[in-house]
């Protein structure tokens, strides 16, 4: 450990259910108190909030957003300084995921899918860049190694990712020295909540070269970090994918 979390704000989107959950709790097991973004979820989100704040009193806070929404991003931050007065970390998790095949491709699928994946990340990240130049603060962006190797049938979330992942790198360069910006690129951490089948699960697991799935413990460690720890690091993306993106 080369710094403490404590008295630190961070805002985790999407951060109610699966890896952004896990997100939170490290953070906040690290001292920060912690804005539970959600859109939806917000029986999950309140009862985490409720877990964190029973562990140390204050400490998180649950705010709703539609993120697609990029006129309302600015006041999303505005209510996070509202409640701590400073943002030092913002993890840009929040993600749709789901298959698009060619020849059924809608605007629709265009605009939530790149909506989520780039665009929120980009205009959430403008609209906390004051607050978080003030506190030599941190973004993190959750992406995927999808965005370098494209997944069948998944033609507009592999893009949106691959987007990610550049503009990670653009914001890099263009806040620094006060500001760094890294990724995190998952492999296979949790299965889709929609269902796969077994041989499918067995043959992504074939292209593992540790043999199994990770954890969404893995992904919150690397944020932290990437966070706390890595002050001499910025404009990189951290493949955690038990080495699948090694070659498959």
């Amino acid at each position: 450990m080369t710094d403490s979390l404590d008295g630190r704000v961070a805002l985790v989107t999407g951060a109610a259910r699966r890896i952004g959950a896990q997100i939170v709790r490290r953070l906040h097991g690290a001292g920060a108190n912690v804005a539970v973004h959600y859109r939806g979820s917000a029986d999950a989100a309140n009862a985490l909030v409720d877990e964190l704040n029973a562990a140390r009193a204050h400490s998180a806070f649950a705010l709703q957003a539609d993120l697609l929404d990029t006129a309302s991003l600015p006041d999303l931050i505005g209510r996070v300084l509202d409640w701590q007065g400073r943002l030092d970390i913002l993890v840009n998790n929040a993600s749709t995921f789901y298959p698009t095949r060619i020849g059924e491709i809608t605007e629709e699928h265009w605009t939530d899918l790149t909506g989520s994946n780039l665009k929120a990340p980009l205009f959430l990240s403008q609209a906390a860049v004051p607050a978080l130049r003030d506190a030599q603060g941190v973004i993190i962006n959750i992406v995927d190694i999808h965005a370098q190797r494209p997944l069948k049938e998944h033609l507009v979330y592999g893009p949106a990712k691959a987007g990610l992942a550049m503009l990670t790198r653009a914001l890099a360069k263009d806040l620094g020295p006060d500001i760094r910006v890294n990724g995190v690129s998952p492999g296979a951490i949790l299965w889709p909540e929609d269902g796969m089948s077994a041989e499918t699960k067995q043959t992504i697991l074939e292209q593992v070269p540790l043999a199994r799935p990770g954890d969404p413990d893995d992904i919150a460690g690397c944020v932290l970090y990437l966070v706390r720890d890595a002050r001499y690091v910025t404009g990189q993306i951290v493949a955690v994918d038990g080495g699948r993106s090694v070659g498959w």
